[in-house]
């Protein structure tokens, strides 16, 4: 054996025992070290674990990792990476994985060797570097949650996981299972020729090993969404519904879900001073209710209003972090309307920074179901009901635009399907996913609304952006019952419900084409969104009959 080949089989085995150490829950070390040696981080630097957040922004400044801002949040630039990266996330195809992975544009596998090479070149990087530990939970019910440890290079995004994820009481740190490792280092950058990888930036996900390494890219929001992934893979194997939306509840208890991408006013229409915020981006629907996945919200701030959105305004402050917002140079007074680095600019801040929030988040089964669209087309109407079969047509086709920043790239609206309005983040098939919403709404009698939050009067650059307060005033109507008590017409293209009234809304915004100049324009635009709503829906071919019979038409 020569020496080469004795170094690599080595090499193999202490990869080995890493990744069988992190298959295993392992339980809280506090020897100095936190069980980091076990993982094959040696020769490092200082270690923080947990730090309380006052010192975790002490820790950036100091590293000149961002600045204090006048509201009393800490405001980092992300760099290059402004939104999330999807073309550089990749899933590690391992065996027994193989054939349970919906392999696609967004599941891209990448070899288990690559995987190894990646993770051998992070242990490396890391020699002789300060970490920050943060061990905390995914998801408010205690039945289901998940112990998650996120190691990072930098302290603001240490303080990032910090906020968003489930923080432990003393008692609970002491006893910590991390069940869930996500390693993030920005100052690594990955090598395409090497690695297998597209740029420099990677986030690749091992299901088996439960680990995700991160590296290239400051954008914090890599962090939350892999976990996210990682619970729509284990939570569907324990008859949990993985959710991409937001969930409130009224003074009663009533419970209400809102689905839709980022830009789609989920954030904004879930915080309402009316009603009690369980969560503002992921949650699980069990036989037991709906449950909040995050400690945290993670909400966009460009064009941020104190009179539209006062709750999210005042929840930014000591402890909060933004990303990529703009300041005065002298007063470091936000800027919430200059989007000169990206139109994604964001804020973390915990949950209970939302007054009215409910600790634990944890509600009822919902009643109302709220699908979020924001049509760049302009042509469906703004507040529309739907049957359980059309519900879950709309669910998996995910329709919505893609607003400017939220990914690398994206300068204007675009329309997009994205399966479970969250497609980028479903390992599985959206069948899967369907199917168990589809037996929920049966179960619970829950209504469903689909809701446009884009363009009214024309497409994009023709028309105008349906007004906040009409949302809001539709939404509210829709959570109060009082959209069960008016009359409603048949849209003739996409098949829906639309109501001929709502309390509080023009009613001549309620029918889009009454609000375009040209009424054959506003058809023929409509029958072309008909047309790739069908089209979209071909790639689910094993959907039930029913639910592909609820498609719009276009001829």
């Amino acid at each position: 054996m020569n020496e080469n080949t004795y170094e690599l089989e080595s090499e193999l085995k202490t990869l080995n025992h890493v990744y069988q150490t992190l298959s295993e829950v392992n339980p809280h070390m506090n020897d100095g070290s936190y069980g980091l040696e076990s993982l094959g981080l040696r020769n490092l630097g200082h270690l923080y674990h947990n730090l309380p957040v006052p010192q975790l922004i002490e820790e950036a400044l100091k590293r000149h990792e961002g600045v204090l801002a006048a509201n009393g949040a800490l405001c980092v630039e992300t760099g290059k990476y402004t939104g999330r990266s999807p073309a550089d996330k990749f899933i590690v195809d391992e065996p027994g994985l193989h054939e349970e992975v919906n392999w696609n544009k967004v599941n891209v596998p990448i070899s288990q060797e690559k995987f190894d090479l990646l993770y051998k070149q992070m242990l490396a990087y890391l020699q002789g570097r300060d970490l920050f530990i943060f061990d905390g939970y995914v998801g408010v019910d205690p039945q289901y949650r998940l112990g998650v440890r996120v190691i990072n290079e930098l302290a603001s995004q240490n303080l990032f996981a910090h906020q968003m994820f489930l923080r432990p009481t003393p008692e609970e740190l002491n006893t910590h299972n991390h069940e869930l490792t996500i390693i993030a280092i920005p100052g690594l950058q990955g090598d395409p020729e090497i690695n297998g990888i597209h740029s420099e930036a990677f986030i690749v996900v091992s299901f088996a090993k439960r680990l995700v390494l991160i590296g290239g890219s400051r954008y914090a929001g890599e962090i939350k969404k892999s976990a996210f992934s990682f619970m729509n893979y284990l939570m569907t194997k324990r008859d949990v519904l993985p959710m991409h939306c937001s969930a409130n509840m009224d003074k009663k208890g009533n419970t209400a879900l809102f689905f839709g991408l980022s830009g789609t006013g989920k954030t904004t229409l879930s915080a309402d001073p009316t009603r009690h915020l369980i969560g503002d981006d992921e949650h699980g629907w069990s036989e037991r209710g709906v449950f909040n996945f995050e400690g945290g919200c993670y909400a966009k701030t460009i064009r941020l209003s104190r009179t539209n959105e006062p709750q999210i305004w005042s929840a930014i402050r000591f402890g909060s972090m933004m990303e990529n917002v703009m300041l005065d140079p002298e007063t470091r007074i936000p800027n919430y309307d200059d989007g000169r680095l990206t139109e994604n600019t964001r804020v973390a801040y915990p949950v209970d920074y939302i007054p009215n929030c409910v600790i634990p988040g944890i509600g009822g089964h919902p009643g109302t179901v709220i699908f979020l669209t924001a049509d760049a087309f302009g042509v469906l109407p703004p507040i529309t009901k739907l049957t359980n079969n059309q519900a879950i047509f709309h669910f998996m086709s995910g329709y919505t635009s893609k607003l400017a920043g939220t990914e690398r790239g994206i300068t204007e609206p675009q329309a997009t399907f994205s399966a479970c309005f969250g497609q980028p983040f479903l390992p599985l098939s959206p069948t899967v996913y369907g199917e168990m919403l589809f037996e929920r709404l049966v179960k619970y009698d829950a209504n469903v609304y689909l809701v446009n939050t884009g363009w009214t009067g024309g497409p994009y650059g023709v028309g105008t952006r349906i007004r906040i307060q009409d949302s809001r005033a539709m939404v509210a109507a829709a959570l109060s019952g009082e959209l069960e008590k008016v009359q409603y017409y048949h849209h003739p293209i996409f098949k829906i419900l639309v109501p001929k009234s709502v309390p509080g809304v023009d009613s001549s915004i309620l029918d889009p084409q009454n609000t375009w100049s040209d009424p054959q324009a506003y058809e023929t635009q409509a029958k072309d969104l008909a047309k790739r709503f069908v089209e979209n829906f071909k790639k689910f071919p094993n959907a039930p009959r029913e639910v592909k019979e609820a498609a719009p038409v276009f001829e």
